[in-house]
């Protein structure tokens, strides 16, 4: 986390990021629920069934979750998400604004994967959506430096021989074949999803 963001400044993206999935999603066409994530497999409503598992989960339900999945936080999303998935779409909504979502900090990640995981799971949504990020400017920016920082790392994409290029800030990153999106779209890019037009990097 950069230095100048503190757990308040987090704590606000998180909340304006998923307040604005919320009103995205509640003014969307019909379909909107069903349309395809970034997520693989997953609509827009499985992505949400899964960001909003610390509302409907307490502490002692999820290690119940965990344990049925041997222990696989992978198998518990797609469990969770699958089962959850088909809730009533006003559930899923104040779900999405619930102050109890807003404050929510993952097991080990702190105010940092929080962040990370609001702001790439809304924008799994609004690229696949053809639409522009409900994350504040600043929260993608702040993402897309702890992507670059890592290389790719955390999700298993090798950006080598690429220069990303962000059109929307003055961010870029690498030298080769040049590849250029908004900073959402590298966002997602670099957290190993394919975009809508098929673009994707390799896998390490």
């Amino acid at each position: 986390m950069s230095d100048d963001v503190d757990a308040d400044q987090v704590r606000d993206w998180v909340a304006r990021t998923y307040g604005g999935l919320a009103d995205v999603l509640e003014s969307g066409p019909a379909g909107v629920w069903d349309a395809p994530s970034l997520c693989a497999g997953w609509q827009v409503r499985h992505v949400v069934a899964h960001v909003s598992m610390p509302v409907r989960l307490t502490p002692e339900r999820f290690g119940a979750e965990m344990a049925a999945a041997g222990g696989d936080f992978g198998v518990l999303s797609d469990t969770v998400a699958g089962r959850d998935a088909s809730l009533p779409v006003a559930e899923h909504l104040a779900a999405l604004r619930s102050p109890v979502l807003h404050a929510w900090q993952p097991p080990g990640g702190g105010a940092a994967g929080a962040l990370n995981h609001a702001v790439i799971h809304s924008l799994d949504v609004t690229v696949a959506l053809g639409g522009p990020a409900v994350a504040p400017a600043d929260a993608v920016a702040e993402i897309l430096r702890q992507l670059d920082a890592v290389d790719g790392a955390w999700f298993g994409v090798d950006p080598a021989g690429r220069r990303l290029e962000a059109t929307d800030s003055p961010w870029s990153r690498g030298d080769g074949d040049v590849v250029r999106g908004d900073s959402g779209e590298l966002v997602a890019l670099l957290s190993g999803r394919r975009l809508p037009d098929g673009r994707e990097l390799p896998k390490r």
